[in-house]
């Protein structure tokens, strides 16, 4: 009877073992997976950060082809003003200001574009808070009236 107590306490100590075994390669082929889940998913989330990088630097360089665009129809129309203006007298000498004026304007837009704008419109925020905000109420105030009716 020990001779058959020993084979059982073999048997029960052999399976033991090869349940640790089991569970010890279940655990590595586990942590083996989770780590080439998680590989995949920086590799998604860099792919997608940089497409929406992309993304983004495609917008600006559209928008600012844009205003360089927008820029050289502002100064078409300057030199369009003053070929076609008066060019004599009170009306003249405010055509010839107004053709200024746009050949000004267009050459801001040409060099600025619109991100040289937006530089533009938040540095004088910075030096003018007070009035960018009445200037930003008021101009809630009539959107506000327009849509309204």
């Amino acid at each position: 009877m020990a001779n058959t107590v020993k084979k059982v306490e073999d048997a029960v100590s052999g399976a033991t073992d090869k349940a640790k075994e089991t569970a010890s390669s279940m655990t590595g082929q586990a942590r083996d997976t989770a780590s080439s889940v998680v590989g995949q998913a920086r590799e998604m989330a860099s792919s997608a950060g940089q497409s929406a990088s992309d993304l983004a630097a495609t917008a600006s360089r559209r928008a600012d082809e844009a205003a360089s665009s927008l820029g050289e129809s502002v100064k078409s129309m300057a030199d369009t003003l003053r070929d076609r203006g008066p060019q004599g007298g009170m009306l003249g000498t405010a055509s010839s200001r107004v053709a200024e004026g746009l050949d000004s304007t267009g050459d801001y837009l040409q060099e600025q574009g619109l991100s040289g704008m937006a530089e533009d419109v938040t540095e004088m925020i910075r030096r003018n808070p007070i009035p960018a905000m009445l200037v930003g109420i008021g101009i809630g105030f009539l959107l506000a009236r327009l849509t309204r009716s």
